[in-house]
């Protein structure tokens, strides 16, 4: 709780200057009257904590969920791409560096504040690790961008009027970053779930090679880079799994309580989750999916993805039944299919003409909104039927924490990346610990003739376990991070977004005909299946895989260039 209200309160503390006869302001920090404790210095980076924001409160707020440019869930319509043209401001451009600047203030300051030795190093370390993660985000999302490792003045011409520094050459300035933060952070912190510390470090790391490594492989093409930095993920991942301090919550049971608990303090999986508080911090996304909002449904796509509970391709038609209570039912569907689907989505369809409450009957929950979803099939990966009514359904009333580093998560990097470096038997012993918490068979080579990259725009054709570990990622990470979104990006394979070449992610649950009410709305294709196809059509154009610069930034700098295509 100390974490949530000091973060609120450094959000103060972003210093400007104050040129009124050469005085500062007496009634605000600036640099000079506020570094002058290490209380104050800690009290300065718990505003580092507003960089994850969990749950959120609605659409597009939150890490998990809401973020729908994906082939995993469906929009009313067909979600567009995050641009159509070039815009004058972008959030994430803006926010991330002024973070930058954040971090560079400390590193200008902290050296002349009077504490110890370890202290001084914990702090340099977590505001390196922290502008490193911020141009990753940059670098991630717009390609080359300013490196800026010094708090800027009116007088870096270099920076703010020169053109932009290579991605490659900003990437390896970040690992040095993280590098340095890993070697020096100390053992500070380092039993917290709720802080910054040596394993949070080596979490942000494992990430940030994943990324470097397969997009030098897959874009890049640069064989020599995608190694260095394959190699880096895997000894960032492997000082997590083997340090002894994190274990896999057991069961398919254990894997939901990771999103759905209300405290994830003795949860062993955690690295870093973010701490909600009843009638403190609150977010909203169980009563987004508890309420009658239609909410944004699993595609079929995504439900296929699913292996068979015998670790084998999908085989048969995915179709539902009438269940005991009369209605549509997918409970026989689930129970054939990896048993992380029946932790995610109900067991029940649940679309226009069949209003269903997922806790009916349950005491508490008798006159709870029903629920609807775009494709039938609703998420309850995140409900919890233990909170009471009214705080279930009302948004920033819910109260259960977000991870947001995680073993599992960790575990799929280390195979992913060994897989790359042809590492087999260190790749498959991460991929099928993961599988056997979720109660599925050890990995085998399934041939899957999905996996078609080389067909795709400049992809690249890949090994049956490197395929294996992209669908495990995929429904192991299912609606979380929009890591499918980011993976498909350094993958190389942004086509699979395109609605006319991959049609299944359009649509969603198989209804039969019996099941939808006379006069209906509800719109189907010529197979059945429920159709989220609107005027609409995302058809792919490689320029999606950079975000266009701002042209409030090209005004301002026209050396800074545009990306392709925009």
């Amino acid at each position: 709780m100390k974490k949530i209200i000091l973060s609120l309160m450094a959000g103060m503390v972003l210093f400007t200057s104050c040129d009124l006869l050469n005085n500062d302001p007496y009634d605000s920090f600036t640099k000079d009257n506020f570094f002058t404790s290490e209380t104050n210095v800690e009290m300065y980076t718990n505003y580092f904590y507003s960089e994850w924001t969990g749950y959120g409160n609605g659409d597009g707020q939150g890490d998990f969920y809401y973020q729908w440019l994906n082939d995993n869930q469906v929009n009313t319509g067909i979600e567009p791409w995050g641009f159509k043209q070039a815009e004058a401001t972008d959030g994430t451009w803006n926010a991330c560096y002024q973070e930058i600047r954040r971090a560079n203030i400390l590193l200008d300051e902290v050296d002349n504040v009077d504490m110890p030795a370890a202290s001084k190093a914990y702090y340099t370390s977590l505001a390196r690790l922290y502008r490193g993660w911020q141009h990753f985000c940059l670098v991630r999302k717009f390609g080359d961008c300013y490196w800026v490792n010094k708090t800027l003045t009116t007088e870096d011409a270099t920076i703010l009027y020169g053109t932009r520094h290579a991605r490659n050459e900003v990437m390896d300035s970040i690992l040095v970053d993280l590098n340095y933060a890993i070697e020096y952070m100390g053992d500070k912190n380092a039993d917290s779930r709720t802080a910054y510390n040596v394993h949070v470090a080596n979490a942000m790391k494992s990430q940030v090679c994943l990324f470097e490594g397969t997009y030098a492989k897959y874009h890049l093409k640069d064989n020599a880079r995608a190694e260095k930095y394959l190699k880096e993920a895997v000894t960032a991942s492997e000082a997590i799994i083997n340090s002894g301090n994190f274990a896999l919550t057991p069961g398919a049971e254990g894997y939901r309580a990771n999103y759905n608990s209300l405290d994830l303090a003795g949860n062993t999986e955690m690295i870093l989750y973010k701490k909600y508080e009843q009638n403190i911090l609150g977010h909203g996304l169980i009563a987004y999916n508890a309420s009658s909002t239609t909410t944004k449904g699993m595609s079929k796509d995504a439900f296929n993805s699913y292996l068979m509970v015998d670790g084998k391709l999908p085989t048969g038609e995915d179709h539902g039944v009438v269940g005991a209570d009369g209605k549509p039912s997918i409970e026989n569907l689930l129970a054939l299919r990896d048993p992380r689907l029946t932790q995610q989505i109900d067991g029940f369809l649940c679309y226009r003409d069949n209003e269903r409450v997922r806790y009916e009957g349950m005491e508490g929950q008798e006159d709870a909104m029903s629920n609807t979803s775009t494709t039938g099939y609703g998420c309850c990966k995140f409900d919890n039927p233990a909170i009471p009514k009214g705080d279930r359904q009302t948004i920033g009333q819910n109260a259960t924490d977000a991870p947001i580093f995680w073993l599992a998560e960790i575990l799929l990097n280390h195979a992913e990346a060994c897989a790359e470096l042809n590492k087999t038997s260190e790749a498959t012993t991460s991929l099928n610990a993961l599988r056997t918490r979720a109660g599925m068979p050890n990995y085998t080579p399934l041939n899957d003739p999905k996996n078609d990259a080389a067909k795709l725009n400049g992809g690249t054709a890949v090994s049956d376990l490197v395929w294996e570990i992209r669908r495990e990622r995929r429904v192991e990470l299912m609606f979380d991070k929009n890591d499918r979104y980011w993976s498909l990006i350094r993958w190389h394979e942004l086509e699979r977004l395109d609605t006319d070449t991959y049609k299944d992610q359009t649509v969603g649950a198989w209804v039969a005909d019996e099941w939808v009410k006379a006069g209906s709305e509800l719109k189907r294709d010529n197979n059945g299946y429920i159709s989220c196809v609107s005027d609409y059509v995302r058809k792919f154009d490689p320029k999606h895989y950079l975000a266009p610069i701002p042209l409030g930034q090209i005004t301002l700098n026209p050396q800074i260039g545009q990306n392709p295509g925009w």
